[in-house]
Formats: C-alpha cells, sequence, structure tokens
C-alpha cells in the first residue's frame, strides 16, 4: 500500500513537471514570436528613418520610433488571431512584465533626454555657445541598448536559455561601451571622409547600431524560441 502511494506520489510529481515544461516551451515559442515581430519592427523603422534623413535631412523623423509599440502590438494580434493562447503562467507573465517594464522606462528616457536636449540647445543658441550643448547633452542610444540587454537577459534566464542570457549580456553591454567610447565618431574621424558623408554617417549611425542590435539581440532569439520544439 506504501509502495503504491509513492508510485503515485512520484506519477503525480512526473506529471506536474512534465506540464510545467510544457507550459515554459509554450511560453517560449509566444514569447519568440513577440520577439521576432518586435525585432523586424524596431529593424524596419531603423532603416526608414535612416533613408528619410538621407532624402531630406530633416531630424523630425526620428519620431517615427514613437510608431514601434502601437506597430508591435498591431502585428502581433493580427499574426496570433485564431491561433490558440499560451497558456497563463508565471513565466509568461514575467516575460509580458519585463518587455512592459523596458518599454514604460525606455519610452520615458527617450522623451525626457529630447525635452532636456531641446532646452540645452535652446540655452547654447543664447549664450552664442554651441560647445554647452554638446557637452552636455543626452545621448540615449547606449542606455537604450544596455536596457535592452537587461530585458533580454532576464528572458534567457526566466525561459533558461543561457544562449539568450549571453546574447542579451553582450549585445546590451557592448551597444552601451559603443555608444559612451564614441567608436562610431572615432571610426568617422579616422576615415577621412568629405564633411557632408561625415555628417550623413553621424546621424545614421545609431539607426544601424540599433538595428544591428535588434538582429543580433531580438531577430535571431527570437526565431530559435519559435522553432523550439
Amino acid at each position: 500500500m506504501e509502495e503504491n502511494n509513492n508510485m503515485t506520489a512520484e506519477r503525480s510529481l512526473e506529471i506536474i513537471t512534465t506540464q510545467i515544461e510544457r507550459s515554459r516551451k509554450a511560453v517560449s515559442r509566444d514569447a519568440g514570436s513577440s520577439l521576432f515581430i518586435a525585432s523586424l519592427c524596431i529593424i524596419g523603422i531603423a532603416i526608414l528613418v535612416s533613408i528619410c534623413y538621407l532624402l531630406t535631412g530633416s531630424m523630425a523623423f526620428y519620431l517615427l520610433y514613437g510608431l514601434i509599440p502601437i506597430l508591435v502590438i498591431g502585428i502581433n494580434y493580427y499574426v496570433k488571431k485564431g491561433q490558440p493562447k499560451a497558456p497563463v503562467s508565471l513565466v509568461g507573465s514575467m516575460v509580458d512584465k519585463t518587455w512592459q517594464t523596458f518599454g514604460i522606462f525606455a519610452l520615458s528616457f527617450i522623451v525626457l533626454s529630447i525635452l532636456f536636449n531641446n532646452l540645452m540647445f535652446h540655452d547654447a543658441q543664447v549664450a552664442h555657445n554651441e560647445q554647452v550643448f554638446f557637452q552636455n547633452r543626452i545621448s540615449p542610444l547606449g542606455i537604450i541598448l544596455l536596457m535592452m540587454g537587461m530585458a533580454v537577459t532576464i528572458n534567457g534566464y526566466i525561459l533558461k536559455a543561457r544562449w539568450l542570457v549571453w546574447c542579451g549580456i553582450i549585445g546590451g553591454i557592448g551597444g552601451f561601451f559603443w555608444d559612451s567610447f564614441c567608436v562610431t565618431e572615432t571610426i568617422l574621424a579616422r576615415s577621412n571622409l568629405p564633411m557632408n558623408y561625415y555628417g550623413a554617417l553621424h546621424t545614421i549611425a545609431p539607426n544601424l547600431i540599433v538595428a544591428l542590435f535588434a538582429f543580433f539581440g531580438l531577430t535571431l532569439p527570437g526565431w530559435m524560441l519559435k522553432k523550439q520544439k
């Protein structure tokens, strides 16, 4: 009798473990699909902003980045419409909350940095000293890449995907130091390009870095999670 009870307890534990693992994989595939869609939207907007800037020279097109959340939510809803939903679980909730938190902090930081930079630019014009603006302006790229890398890394830990953890760590920290140490500016300064090319490349370089990070940090992990069996 006792042996039967032990077998029943072991069988129950095995069933629970199997269900948890199935739930984790289902959530992983769902999260992978969302990451893949988000990455394509980010890459598309980055390329579009770069092209629009090269054609017009207007920085106003950077506001197109504000469309990313709307595009991601709309496309995600359309693609997953009619498909079985991922099981509601702690894992899925943690993944969703991670990206919601990233979105809130990233958008808030972008808006605040734009307002601060506009204020500093105005003060620099009044003081007739552009050096003040360049010394005190906020470059949001490095911080955004760092936060995105943290989100990818946390997702990797939640989904028990070590390669996803390393994608987030390398991409986030690498992108942050790339921007902080002005690697783009250094490369362009040593390339002996004409000033008109230098200005254009300096402006669109952040878009290219964002697209590159989105590809390695979101597209590839998203694709691998989607194909997980």
